[in-house]
Parts: structure tokens; C-alpha cells; sequence
């Protein structure tokens, strides 16, 4: 009787973990740490580049998965295509 309980607790456990957030902190620390492990120093013009490129990355990767390619289902699209 315990069993079905302890395995419902767990999965709403393992769904509630894959729900936590970043910080900007721990956004910023990762990305200097992509950027270091691509070679790049701290307090140059290429390390700043760097993370410039990730961030505009992630508002790209942010806007494609919003508005979509037009060809699939998103927030803010139909099912089919553009104009259909």
C-alpha cells in the first residue's frame, strides 16, 4: 500500500526538479566558463565578444522557439503554415 504512494512522491519529485531555474549569476558564470574553455581571456575584446554571441544566441533561440519557422505548432502560430 505504501509502494504506490512512495513511487507517486518520487515522480513529483523528479518532475519538480526538472523545474528549477538559473539565476543571472549562474547564466553569466556558466557562459564565462564556455567562453574560458574556448580559449578566450578574461578582460579581452574576444572574451566580451564571446559573450556577447552567446547571449544573442539565447535571445535567438528564445524568439525561434516563441514565434517558430511558421511550419510547426508554437505559442503563436497555427498548426500548419504562414498564411494558411
Amino acid at each position: 500500500m505504501r509502494a504506490p504512494i512512495l513511487v507517486s512522491v518520487a515522480a513529483a519529485a523528479g518532475l519538480l526538479a526538472g523545474c528549477q531555474t538559473i539565476t543571472p549569476e549562474q547564466r553569466r558564470a556558466a557562459d564565462e566558463r564556455q567562453c574560458l574553455d574556448y580559449g578566450f581571456r578574461r578582460g579581452t575584446n574576444a572574451f566580451a565578444t564571446c559573450l556577447q554571441r552567446i547571449d544573442l544566441n539565447r535571445d535567438a533561440d528564445r524568439r525561434a522557439f516563441l514565434y517558430g519557422d511558421g511550419y510547426g505548432p508554437g505559442p503563436y502560430r497555427n498548426w500548419y503554415g504562414p498564411g494558411w
